[in-house]
């Protein structure tokens, strides 16, 4: 039975490939994003490594407040200068040096726009000189406070060189100095991990990045050549007493790659998430592949049963040749994961800012993971048509026909009941009832109700190709294949299905997305009463800002009736992380916003109130005159009294604190600011001259209302895109199914075929009768799959109107290019399978047993 199983297996080779590509394409994604984590992993621990390598221990003070890696920007508490020499007198320290580090310092390029990050941070600092990881490559350290120098990657990203001008943007606003210095690090390298360093002298980068003179963020030490830096940090931390984090060099570099690895496990996961999809779909396709062949075999397989083959033995198999499937499509899908790892890495690396990457290798966890899932999914799909294929009776080897189309009513019910659960668990999970499991809830009644449509779907293939198929009925051809791709509804069904699903999460997002963009968009322009605004994209941990004599420059200028400027940072409020706002301009708030007053004033606030909304006070039990203790990312706490309450607003919400405390923000410059004009005033005018006023503030600028809005919730087009893109896997997959199914049926239809040619039907003829039924089947499933996405979308938009999405928003032009890129994608689809129908020996495909 082996040596029967194995041969029939080789005697059909397009049937193992087209069966096992879309496992290739499901285990290349999820080997793929494995070998992503642990080449970026390793990377992040080789830059640490580096960072660290001359620091034996490290002082810093405990942050006011504690921010994850992903979560915003840590601002680091300063240390007085007077603590490096406590530090440098403790035994077995060799030497103590003060370092400034703080991320925030934006190069400004010769094209006047301020140098971006996308991950890797911009750090400022003062210069320590060089030692065995710094070295200057050309001029010197900066010396004078208006002299810095940048490492390599910053000069030629910025387009600067020794002896030039340079604008640098901190928590102050942006400043030029000179350029005297380009340094590089060891090994040849411009930078390290991509970071973006500018050094200035120790009183300038006190000043500008710290806020305060005579103070540093770290302490490095190194230890006497006597000591562990173990037993150094614990004599240190004795030392000091509590308020400090001391840290060996190790354990900094250990704790900074933690922090992004930790990151980067979300990214993997979403990686992992798409591939779910691609093998959820291929899943079809095997399944669909396997019903196929074991019609097609039902003589050979009840010739086996004649002769003495047991059911035990068709089982076997079926599963013998779905674990090779299995296994060839996890070597295949390992290999090509291997180069897509490799290019994410290469392409990751590029967008950090030229991260060096550690070298590409293959971790065990992506070995057992592409040969379990391969041949885990090849072996499940298999599973009903091998039992399908022991219920074959030895008297079919004396029949002409293959197994015929049972009824569907079971199926039907099967479908119903499963739908209903789906159903169930999205209505469970859209509600906020499944405590903390609501993702993994939804996400499993996405999945049930995928399958409970995939059930039902041959009980409407028949009547709905046939609908569709009268498009094409106008000839003989067009016909011909509207009657061949109903003729089996449960196979037009399980291919139509496949692209159902692909289809299904595009429109599914989509309505969301265009949902969300749309009530985002409503909301502004009910709620925001301004005619200009000024704003930037945030790009990295830092919202982009502008020099706060903007405002003052503004208001004065012919034509403008109101401006409030808009800052934030994060805070402490009664020990719990918060998002605080502070304005210029406390009195627009009701006018720029249209705040509504629910207790107390909020058109005026003390240096000591405070003011909140209405949900946020019900939820922690405020109200007017209580006290509230805040504590900001720089400075002591500060105790506030409770002023005014506002009505709760989707767009606008929170604490609001008072303009004097933006002092001790991690940048005390404003992010945004809202301008009213006068009814008189000249709208371009105004917009040029505020243009102009943010001339040294390259990280935004100014805009009327609706530009602003669109630069806001465009950001939702980008992630579309982006999930465009991740499920056409999953359509390609679903492609290769219906590529699959046709080449399979002409295989099955050869005599039939071959009858028709003799008949007078030409090879044109044949080859537009293949193309109708792939079109047919392609429009089935790309319609069953606008129809399901848009009500999973819809039913997700309205679950979510309590969180300000209040808009369905249904994108017509959308869908209709679906439908059209379906019909595409059928004509694309049937090109192989008609040309071999099209070249059939019409005397040979006669005679075809």
């Amino acid at each position: 039975m082996l040596r029967a199983t194995l041969k029939s297996l080789l005697a059909r080779k397009l049937r193992l490939v087209l069966s096992g590509m879309a496992v290739v394409l499901g285990v290349m994604f999820v080997s793929g994003a494995l070998v992503l984590t642990d080449t970026l992993g390793r990377t992040f621990d080789a830059v640490f490594s580096d960072a660290y390598a001359t620091t034996d221990v490290a002082v810093s003070a405990a942050p006011n407040i504690e921010v994850a890696e992903f979560d915003g920007e840590q601002v680091a508490a300063p240390l007085p200068a007077p603590l490096v020499r406590q530090v440098a007198a403790i035994p077995g320290v060799a030497e103590a040096v003060g370092v400034i580090s703080a991320d925030g310092a934006r190069v400004v390029g010769t094209d006047g726009k301020a140098l971006t990050s996308f991950g890797p941070p911009q750090l400022g600092g003062n210069w320590v000189g060089e030692d065995d990881l710094v070295q200057l490559r050309s001029g010197r350290g900066p010396t004078a406070d208006d002299e810095i120098a940048v490492n390599a990657a910053v000069a030629q990203a910025a387009g600067v060189s020794v002896g030039d001008r340079v604008g640098v943007l901190t928590r102050e606003p942006q400043r030029e100095f000179t350029l005297v210095g380009v340094f590089g690090y060891s090994g040849g390298r411009d930078s390290i991990g991509g970071v973006q360093e500018v050094a200035f002298t120790d009183d300038a980068a006190a000043r500008y990045l710290l806020g305060q003179p005579d103070a540093y963020t770290n302490i490095v030490v190194r230890a006497d050549d006597a000591v562990t830096a173990e037993s150094l940090r614990d004599d240190i931390a004795a030392a000091l007493g509590t308020g400090y984090q001391v840290k060996t060099g190790a354990e900094l570099a250990e704790a900074a790659s933690a922090g992004l690895k930790q990151g980067l496990a979300f990214f993997n996961n979403i990686l992992l998430g798409f591939a779910g999809v691609a093998l959820f779909v291929g899943t079809f396709l095997i399944l669909n592949t396997f019903s196929i062949i074991v019609a097609q075999r039902t003589r050979e397989l009840a010739l086996i049963r004649a002769i003495g083959g047991s059911r035990q033995q068709m089982v076997t198999t079926v599963m013998i040749e779905a674990v090779v499937i299995g296994l060839v499509a996890s070597v295949l899908g390992l290999a090509a994961g291997v180069g897509v790892g490799t290019g994410l890495a290469y392409l990751f690396g590029q967008f950090g800012g030229g991260l060096q990457l550690a070298g590409i290798g293959l971790p065990v966890n992506a070995v057992v993971a592409a040969f379990t899932v391969g041949t885990l999914v090849t072996v499940i799909a298999a599973v009903l048509p091998a039992l399908r294929a022991s219920r074959i009776a030895p008297i079919a080897a004396m029949q002409e026909a293959a197994t015929p189309d049972r009824p569907l009513t079971r199926l039907t019910v099967a479908g119903s009941a499963v739908s209903t659960v789906g159903a169930a668990l999205l209505a469970v999970g859209l509600s906020g009832n499944a405590g903390g499991n609501t993702l993994w809830t939804i996400l499993a009644g996405v999945l049930v109700a995928f399958v409970g449509v995939a059930l039902l779907t041959p009980l409407i293939s028949k009547p709905a190709v046939a609908t569709i198929g009268r498009i094409f009925s106008w000839s003989v051809p067009g016909r011909l294949g509207r009657l061949n791709s109903g003729r089996n509804p449960r196979r037009t069904a399980i291919t139509a299905a496949a692209l159902m699903v692909g289809i299904a999460l595009v429109t599914g997002v989509t309505v969301i997305l265009d949902s969300a963009k749309q009530s985002i968009t409503q909301l502004a322009q009910d709620t925001i009463a301004a005619d200009l605004v000024i704003a930037g994209t945030q790009t990295g941990p830092r919202m982009p800002t502008f020099d706060p004599a903007v405002l003052d420059a503004t208001a004065d200028l012919d034509g403008v009736r109101l401006v409030a400027g808009v800052y934030g940072d994060q805070a402490l409020i009664d020990g719990e992380r918060q998002w605080v706002t502070a304005t210029s301009n406390i009195a627009a708030l009701s006018e720029v916003y249209q705040a509504r007053p629910v207790a107390g004033r909020i058109d005026v606030q003390p240096d000591d109130g405070l003011l909140v909304d209405s949900a946020t006070a019900t939820e922690l039990g405020l109200a007017v005159g209580d006290r509230v203790e805040v504590q900001y990312t720089r400075g002591d706490p500060v105790d506030y009294t409770l002023t005014g309450i506002y009505a709760e607003s989707d767009l606008f919400g929170g604490f609001v604190v008072p303009g004097v405390a933006t002092d001790d923000f991690a940048i005390p410059q404003p992010s945004q600011a809202y301008i009213q004009l006068t009814p008189d005033a000249a709208k371009d005018r105004v917009l040029e001259r505020v243009g102009a006023l943010l001339a040294d503030s390259p990280e935004v600028a100014v805009a009327d209302r609706a530009a602003f809005i669109d630069q806001q919730t465009s950001q939702f087009d980008t992630l579309l895109t982006m999930i465009q893109i991740l499920l056409a896997l999953a359509i390609l997959i679903a492609v290769l199914g219906i590529v699959n199914t046709l080449a399979l049926s002409v295989l099955e239809r050869t005599r039939e075929l071959g009858l028709l040619r003799a008949i007078g039907l030409s090879r044109a003829q044949t080859m537009r009768m293949v193309t109708v039924e792939a079109v047919v089947i392609s429009v089935f499933g790309a319609l069953l799959g606008v129809v399901v996405g848009t009500g999973l979308g819809a039913a997700v938009v309205r679950a979510l109107r309590d969180q300000g999405i209040t808009e369905l928003f249904l994108p017509w032009g959308q869908m209709a290019l679906l439908l059209g890129l379906a019909a595409l994608v059928g004509v694309v689809a049937a090109v192989l399978p008609s040309i071999r129908a099209a070249r059939l020996n019409v005397l040979a495909a006669i005679a075809h047993e």
